[in-house]
């Protein structure tokens, strides 16, 4: 790539994620772990990588702390060097909270120096916490083809899925010539994946424009449709928001499903391994005699004794004699002991099931939990970090264990409860 055509990249991981829930309480949502040895964020991260662009800015927000430690100096991914390198941008929070980022483009604004001190002819904006394989060079090549202002990347989604994204019509040449943030009644199934790629100039001149406009989908996108070239990108690879529980399960049972059209290793993702001060290259796992593993991912360091099904688990896990993981995933260093079960269960790093006790007990998957019915509804039970589970307790369908949990006077959690 020759130097007039190395875009900056600026990355938005500031999202808190909320309906993860108890899975970024104390990180934010691109640092969640997923399948088994990576985190959200090293998709985009690894996809900037694989598209030779060698400049980053992370704007960073909400409970940074994981995720800064996790990029670090960003040599996971190669980005350091001379002329290489991934910088953190928090918030220039003063003394109120309206300094924080009120909107995707007032996230940009706020960083219009970094822009400045990075000279370039593209600016590609990206979301921190999607699982997808990209090529932003290839997009880069058709934005400039195009000869536009701002290329969106869309994809094709179901008509049912649509009010959740910004919605493009376009007319034969791909130039979007209309826009529905959120359609109720939609009108088009091309979504927006919030990928941007912005001619520089073009982005400084809006962002200067107007301060009101805080919002790429909501506010620059559709004005830039009235009066700019607009065009759509179209996407056809896989790509999931994995902001939802269920979506975030479903896309980690992907990764074990043949046919899903998702391979990490295939596409060039890279995890950090030394990120928590604990090298996450660790011992190959152990397969006791008497286990039993069926298509599931089983990461280093872990070792199994007991039987693991459609299952994805990260570095260290045990899973002891008799005991029973279904449908589940199981984050580092956590321990299933003698003849408990864990079936259809989001369980966080350190985790401790007790013997003999039952994580997801019972037929009842539409139970949704009380506290928080719009995030646990498909019978998915969340353990919290640390949660130490004492032996012979029975969970049931849609319920959360908070984190740090070590309470032994409860043995019977119902259907849609949280400790």
């Amino acid at each position: 790539m020759s130097d007039d055509m190395d875009a900056l990249v600026l990355l938005l991981a500031g999202g808190i994620g909320s309906r993860l829930n108890i899975l970024v309480g104390h990180r934010a949502k691109p640092a969640v772990p997923f399948g088994g040895l990576y985190r959200i964020i090293d998709f985009a991260l690894s996809n900037v990588m694989n598209s030779d662009l060698t400049r980053v800015g992370v704007l960073t927000q909400y409970k940074p702390l994981s995720l800064m430690r996790h990029i670090g100096t960003g040599a996971a991914w190669d980005f350091t060097g001379r002329t290489r390198g991934v910088k953190i941008l928090p918030p220039r929070t003063g003394e109120k909270d309206s300094d924080w980022y009120r909107g995707t483009a007032d996230a940009i604004r706020q960083n219009i120096d970094f822009i400045l001190a990075n000279p370039s002819d593209q600016v590609v904006i990206l979301s921190g916490d999607h699982i997808y394989h990209m090529d932003f060079d290839a997009m880069i090549q058709y934005h400039r083809h195009k000869d536009a202002d701002v290329t969106i990347g869309m994809m094709v989604v179901p008509k049912s899925e649509i009010h959740q994204f910004g919605a493009g019509i376009v007319d034969a040449e791909n130039r979007i010539i209309d826009w529905e943030e959120k359609p109720k009644i939609p009108r088009t199934n091309l979504a927006s994946m919030g990928i941007y790629v912005f001619d520089t100039k073009y982005l400084l001149r809006v962002l200067s424009r107007d301060k009101q406009e805080i919002d790429f989908g909501m506010h620059i996108i559709p004005r830039g449709i009235e009066e700019d070239r607009v065009f759509a990108y179209p996407f056809y690879g896989y790509w999931r928001d994995v902001g939802t529980i269920q979506s975030y399960w479903q896309t980690n049972m992907d990764v074990i499903r043949p046919g899903s059209g998702i391979t990490p290793e295939k596409w060039g993702i890279r995890p950090n391994p030394e990120a928590d001060g604990r090298p996450m290259d660790r011992a190959p796992a152990r397969f006791m005699s008497g286990c039993t593993v069926q298509a599931s991912m089983v990461s280093a360091g872990s070792i199994i004794e007991g039987t693991v099904i459609n299952s994805v688990l990260s570095p260290g896990v045990e899973v002891r004699k008799g005991a029973v993981v279904r449908d589940s995933v199981i984050f580092e260093d956590s321990t299933i002991e003698e003849g408990a079960t864990v079936d259809l269960s989001i369980c966080d790093k350190r985790v401790h099931i007790g013997s003999g006790t039952v994580v997801g007990q019972g037929e009842n998957l539409q139970h949704a939990n009380h506290e928080y019915p719009e995030h646990l509804y498909t019978g998915i039970t969340l353990i919290g970090k640390k949660a130490r589970l004492p032996s012979g307790m029975t969970i049931g369908r849609n319920c959360i264990v908070r984190p740090g949990y070590a309470g032994s006077d409860v043995s019977v959690v119902a259907d849609g409860e949280s400790l």
